[in-house]
């Protein structure tokens, strides 16, 4: 264990000089921090981490908090050995604003049904409870106030806090998400990542590499459509699965919505997604 924390502060260490380097550069006024927030009239628009994969790279204002959740996700894997059916109730993400270009989220699975599958047996096991927790520092580099180019990186460590998943292990990564908006209010959103995972079938670890491209444009005044494809390259399987993610995003009341959606794999053994939420701004 005392590796993977090792491997991981060498991995992540790099960002937060990059994040201190910008730092310097925002646009918004430095007398704005978590005990002295943005006043409301300031405040950007809401912009949500879901409910595609890739991430916004917008952060919340200074001062302000934004929660978001999956209501229900359906997960289902297959791999050589197993198959399995997960039920997420409540995979939420707080979201802190710190100061105007950085924030802090806190994610956790309130509850997580299990359903495993012995391929060449048929035994099955069921497992319930309160899922992992992961902490997260998104660090805005640029556009996060004007322009139309946005760009964050984002570190993570997921520590395995899982009472459904026993096999859960320590998992980090770096995300960069990126923004280009168009005129017509299209938006392209891409994201490169490498992530540490666990192996599906045992507890050794691999290096994963994913890439995402998504595009939105409202459906209506207070609806959005949002098309994504996205692929994994896992070092150690040199395997690659692709998927591709479809969602609506619904604005009820200004800073909430709600939203449904599906990542589907298109490999066999990818994994496949069905979701509803929520994201709500204070």
């Amino acid at each position: 264990m005392t590796h993977h924390y090792y491997s991981m502060l060498k991995f992540i260490a790099p960002v937060f000089f990059i994040s201190n380097l910008f730092n310097a550069q925002q646009e918004l006024p430095k007398k704005y921090s978590l005990f002295n927030p943005v006043p409301k009239s300031m405040m950007r628009e809401m912009e949500t981490d879901r409910p595609d994969v890739t991430e916004s790279p917008y952060t919340v204002d200074a001062g302000h908090i934004q929660y978001e959740t999956d209501l229900l996700r359906l997960r289902k894997e297959n791999s050589e050995l197993t198959q399995t059916r997960t039920l997420l109730i409540n995979q939420g993400n707080i979201k802190i604003g710190i100061t105007g270009s950085t924030a802090m989220q806190i994610g956790f699975q309130t509850y997580g049904v299990q359903k495993e599958t012995e391929k060449s047996s048929g035994n099955i096991s069921h497992t319930d409870g309160f899922g992992d927790i992961n902490f997260r520092i998104k660090q805005n580099l640029i556009g996060n106030d004007k322009g139309n180019f946005v760009m964050a990186v984002l570190p993570y460590i997921k520590f395995p806090t899982s009472q459904y998943d026993h096999e859960s292990r320590l998992e980090y990564g770096l995300i960069v998400p990126m923004l280009y908006k168009f005129a017509g209010d299209w938006n392209l959103g891409f994201q490169v990542e490498v992530d540490k995972l666990k192996d599906q079938d045992q507890p050794e670890m691999h290096t994963e590499f994913l890439q995402t491209l998504t595009i939105s444009h409202p459906l209506t005044k207070s609806i959005d459509g949002i098309a994504e494809t996205y692929y994994t390259y896992d070092f150690k399987a040199h395997q690659f699965s692709n998927y591709i993610n479809a969602a609506i995003q619904m604005e009820v009341v200004k800073n909430f919505k709600v939203d449904a959606g599906l990542n589907y794999g298109l490999q066999h053994n990818a994994e496949k997604h069905y979701f509803v939420g929520f994201s709500y701004l204070h």
